[in-house]
């Protein structure tokens, strides 16, 4: 379905300004229109050709990657201060000693295998005893915890609907960082096998069903922060690819959602052209935090909004061309809008709140 309307605008521009300062011209161009496992083989095409790495460079682009406040270490498994040139791991005792190379998709689960084994995009520098607790455990969502992090990190039973096992559950503030990473890796080696234990997420590349379901809701939940940003330029630079969920985080539901009728993360084509009957609205901020303005050149009879699993949260009789609408009380993460107008056309677009 095409329209051009200003919320894509709105949504493209917070993309263009924040995403993609290093990005070259075009380097996305072939997904337009595209969704499904379509779109995940067209990415695939994108991205898998790398640079690749040697296992003992890895140390070394950690400062290119990973740095915060000068020579700290950004680890996101504990509040451990690393030193980046003195603290790498050696032997550890307790939390905070060193830190070391986490795969956060454990080796074992592909088989120790190259290129996987020393890309950038899923390896992290994180405190080695922290690493040693996680272990080749899945990510998932811990409700009893045995072991704690200093920052929160959590080992025990999991508690998420379609895994029992024992698992381990990020802090919020990394848990869309991680959803994305396997997002990544499910395409980027989507002709290889990253399922080859019993507690691995994945089935071949693609993942579990439970593991998706639970890791969209933290993609959604965790939008992408400046850090992620920044570290997908500085991985660009040593690897020469990048990750499109940071990029682009509506590749996400394009094809896991299987959400084909909006416009393209690249905007309306050059020199397309829209209907002169198509409704033209605006909704800001977007990304919100809670109350947004919506305005429209025609009359607008109500407003939906619906959550992930198409599920209608809030309901908005309007009668106008403006109206403000009060999101305080959803949930952080992404909803759809859906517009009504007067002359029975409707209009539906996204909103993030954070």
């Amino acid at each position: 379905m095409r329209y051009l309307n200003k919320v894509i605008l709105v949504i493209i521009c917070f993309c263009a300004t924040t995403t993609f300062a290093q990005m070259p011209q075009g380097y996305y161009n072939s997904t337009r229109d595209l969704c499904g496992e379509e779109l995940r083989q067209k990415l695939y095409t994108i991205i898998s050709s790398h640079t690749q790495l040697d296992y003992g460079q890895l140390w070394a682009k950690f400062y290119q990657t990973d740095l915060r406040n000068g020579d700290t270490i950004w680890d996101i498994y504990s509040n451990c201060d690393f030193i980046y040139s003195t603290d790498q791991c050696g032997s550890y005792n307790r939390e905070c000693d060193c830190y070391n190379r986490e795969h956060s998709v454990p080796q074992s689960w592909f088989g120790e295998a190259t290129p996987m084994k020393t890309d950038l995009f899923h390896v992290y520098p994180t405190d080695g005893w922290v690493n040693n607790r996680r272990g080749n455990l899945p990510l998932g969502k811990v409700s009893n915890p045995t072991y704690t992090s200093d920052n929160g990190s959590k080992v025990g039973p999991c508690s998420y609907s379609g895994y029992s096992g024992t698992a381990f559950e990020p802090v919020d503030e990394y848990k869309g960082d991680l959803a994305r990473t396997y997002f990544y890796m499910s395409v980027c080696y989507k002709d290889k096998n990253l399922g080859q234990t019993s507690e691995s997420m994945f089935e071949g590349s693609q993942l579990k069903p439970w593991a998706l379901r639970m890791l969209i809701e933290w993609h959604y939940a965790d939008p992408v922060s400046q850090k992620e940003i920044d570290r997908n330029n500085a991985v660009y630079a040593i690897q020469h690819n990048r990750n499109p969920f940071i990029d682009c985080p509506y590749f996400v539901d394009a094809i896991w959602n299987d959400h084909c009728d909006f416009e393209s993360c690249l905007g309306p084509e050059v020199g397309a052209v829209t209907e002169d009957n198509t409704p033209k609205f605006s909704i800001a901020p977007n990304p919100t935090n809670g109350i947004v303005d919506i305005s429209s050149d025609r009359t607008m009879t109500s407003a939906s909004i619906f959550n992930i699993l198409g599920e209608k949260t809030l309901y908005c009789n309007i009668g106008t061309n403006f109206a403000t609408i009060n999101l305080e009380q959803l949930e952080n993460g992404m909803y759809f809008v859906r517009i009504e107008f007067s002359d029975g056309s409707s209009a539906t677009t996204k909103i993030i709140k954070y």
